[in-house]
């Protein structure tokens, strides 16, 4: 009888989160095997910020397109630009970031294997068996199997993972995602500004989230999000491509899928497994950015991965949530709040963009992002912002 081939840790999923895990674990010595889909590229506005940079030794060569500025479009039709001042926001390409994360994985140790993950089973011995399919010629399925000490379920927002070990993800909440990735035009060209993200903030494009115009250099991603059932995503696309002056742009392809609305209330199933990334829901609200928030899952999990197997003890792996939230908690709260209340109505909306306009908030929000911390060290503008939007908030102040 042949032994079940055995890894300190099996990481479901590739994305930034699981491949960012994968590293951190093979650096610091651990087994670790990547499993990943084929052929999978994530709907995503690609945007990353000069933190994550830092902070993952993400090598420049990644972007695509360096914005120096947004423009946030009303109900209206409203336009407001908010320039970023010694910074920018980085675009990446999904398809070649993931795949680069996923091979520096590879060059620190970890196993690549490609695969879909079907599920867990226990041992006697307290390890897991990892069981995933693999398309053979004919494309039939062959179900193969590992052994593990622990799990990171980073597979995405319908974590199979999550959904079978981890009480309360099967009641995620997520927005339906969709966008088209087309070929960008010639910068200038019908108003598109290659160095600018555009940001619709009107209830025909989404009732409760928004639309987005996100340049990737020779392509760009345009797409819709929303929470609501039967509201139709391809048409709001079409109808933001028209106003985009992208009707007419070659469509490359089309995509779509859930995103978190909010962290799931646990992590990890009090035994061996942990998740990360979309499976724990670290999707910021209101902006709905994920990839940076996926790499620091990523690391948390890995973190909390290594010391559950070196010591043996559950609680470890509830430090992966613990220290997140830490992090990045009051962000999520403050989003969260602004998300609720201001993508309620075009009202609200056409208030937000107004409130977009001044400089104290352009400042605010653009050194909050670029750094992923709430800022602290301008109190006077905090002061300025807060009685600013109460204004907003009780209709003191008029929305034109």
């Amino acid at each position: 009888m042949i032994d079940t081939e055995r890894f300190e840790v099996v990481v479901v999923g590739g994305g930034p989160a699981g491949a960012t895990a994968a590293t951190d674990l093979a650096r610091a010595g651990r087994s670790v095997l990547l499993l990943d889909r084929a052929g999978r590229i994530k709907p995503c506005g690609g945007a990353i910020p000069p933190q994550a940079m830092r902070e993952f030794d993400l090598p420049a060569h990644l972007l695509c397109a360096h914005i120096n500025s947004a423009r946030m479009i009303a109900p209206s039709e409203r336009q407001v630009d908010m320039p970023i001042e010694n910074g920018f926001v980085g675009m990446v390409k999904r398809d070649v970031f993931d795949e680069w994360l996923r091979a520096r994985a590879a060059e620190h140790g970890a196993v690549r294997r490609t695969g879909t993950f079907t599920e867990l089973v226990r041992t006697a011995d307290g390890d897991v068996t990892v069981r995933y399919a693999v398309e053979v010629d004919g494309g039939k399925a062959e179900i193969h199997e590992v052994r593990a000490r622990c799990v990171i379920g980073a597979d995405g927002a319908r974590s199979r993972v999550a959904r079978q070990c981890v009480p309360g993800a099967d009641k995620m909440p997520c927005v339906s995602a969709y966008h088209e990735i087309v070929r960008s035009p010639k910068d200038g060209e019908n108003g598109f500004q290659a160095n600018r993200c555009d940001v619709y903030y009107q209830g025909k494009i989404s009732p409760d989230f928004y639309g987005w115009v996100f340049p990737h250099g020779d392509t760009t991603s345009v797409g819709v999000g929303t929470a609501q059932s039967g509201f139709s995503l391809r048409e709001a696309t079409r109808e933001l491509r028209q106003a985009a002056g992208l009707a007419d742009a070659e469509t490359l392809r089309r995509e779509g899928a859930p995103i978190p609305l909010r962290p799931l209330g646990r992590w990890d199933d009090g035994r061996n497994v942990v998740l990360a990334g979309d499976a724990a829901g670290v999707v910021a609200p209101a902006s709905g950015e994920g990839i940076y928030y996926a790499l620091a899952g990523g690391r948390f999990a890995a973190e909390a991965a290594k010391a559950f197997c070196a010591t043996g003890d559950v609680r470890s792996l509830k430090s992966a949530r613990k220290g997140f939230m830490k992090a990045h908690g009051r962000v999520f709260w403050v989003l969260g709040i602004m998300q609720r209340f201001w993508y309620s109505s075009d009202k609200r909306r056409e208030r937000f963009v107004k409130m977009c306009a001044d400089p104290d908030v352009q400042q605010l929000t653009w050194e909050a992002y670029m750094n992923k911390r709430l800022v602290k060290s301008r109190p006077a503008a905090h002061i300025r912002v807060f009685f600013k939007d109460m204004g907003h908030l009780l209709g003191l102040v008029s929305a034109k």
